[in-house]
């Protein structure tokens, strides 16, 4: 592991806190001799107890190190199977305050740098993931199939990406046409010979539904494929809208789930 610069000791009573709130005494002892580190604080209170435990080792150690691994080890995603809302709250808790050393516990359990902050507004900007901004909105499996590894990772540019490209690859499943982008839309969902459809397009309501909805995929298209595939990652100020795209990417597999092949292919 690599070295960790030693935290200040208000960064670790604040880490121990958290921490004592993630599992029971029990849990503690079992990692802490799993991990070899010797509890001799005398303390019974979880967090008093890490507390002292991690200034004894980085008073040892030179070194964060074994608090890090300690981290690692506790907060293990798979403890926290059936309760992502739980490892998710406390993640972002850690999170905010390990942003000012630049560190950060990804959703996959590891440790990642990143640029340290200043203040504690900078850190809780920092934790504002795009989960967070998912709450009370339906995502469809289709749009994670694509881009669940670059969301584990707070990918946001390349989530974005491939789950516009996952749009394009389920329309050519659908149709058996092996076209893309605006060419794709207006094959497949061409008013006068369609090969698939939004609905039966007996009404002019209909059909301008039918429409409607195939201007929103080019759009959506156009919106985000063509700036994502040609304009450099450090460019791009798309964070901040990558739920509303994956939200619309979410409704256009909605609509899709709902078409009919009319066999004019």
């Amino acid at each position: 592991m690599a070295g960790f610069p030693v935290f200040p000791e208000g960064q670790i009573e604040a880490l121990a806190r958290v921490l004592g709130e993630c599992g029971s005494g029990t849990d503690i002892s079992r990692v802490l001799h799993d991990r070899g580190m010797i509890d001799n604080s005398g303390e019974s209170t979880k967090w008093r107890r890490l507390y002292s435990i991690f200034l004894d080792c980085q008073r040892l150690d030179g070194c964060a190190n074994r608090v890090v691994d300690f981290i690692q080890s506790f907060l293990i995603p798979s403890r926290f199977v059936g309760r992502i809302q739980e490892f998710e709250q406390r993640r972002l808790e850690l999170n905010t305050i390990l942003a000012f050393p630049g560190l950060e516990y990804g959703k996959d359990g590891k440790f990642r740098h990143c640029n340290a902050v200043q203040t504690l507004d900078e850190a809780e900007q920092r934790v504002q993931t795009l989960r967070a901004k998912f709450q009370g909105r339906r995502i469809h499996p289709e749009v994670l199939k694509y881009c669940r590894a670059e969301l584990l990772h707070d990918n946001y540019f390349h989530a974005v990406f491939e789950a516009s490209k996952g749009l394009a690859q389920r329309i050519r499943e659908m149709s058996g046409i092996h076209t893309d982008g605006a060419a794709l839309v207006d094959r497949v969902f061409s008013i006068e010979r369609p090969v698939v459809a939004f609905n039966t397009l007996q009404t002019e309501t209909e059909k301008s539904e039918h429409k409607g909805f195939a201007s929103l995929l080019k759009g959506c298209f156009a919106a985000v494929r063509n700036p994502l595939a040609h304009e450099p990652k450090v460019l791009w100020q798309g964070e901040d809208d990558a739920a509303d795209y994956l939200s619309l990417i979410s409704l256009l597999h909605r609509k899709l789930d709902e078409c009919v092949p009319t066999g004019l292919a």
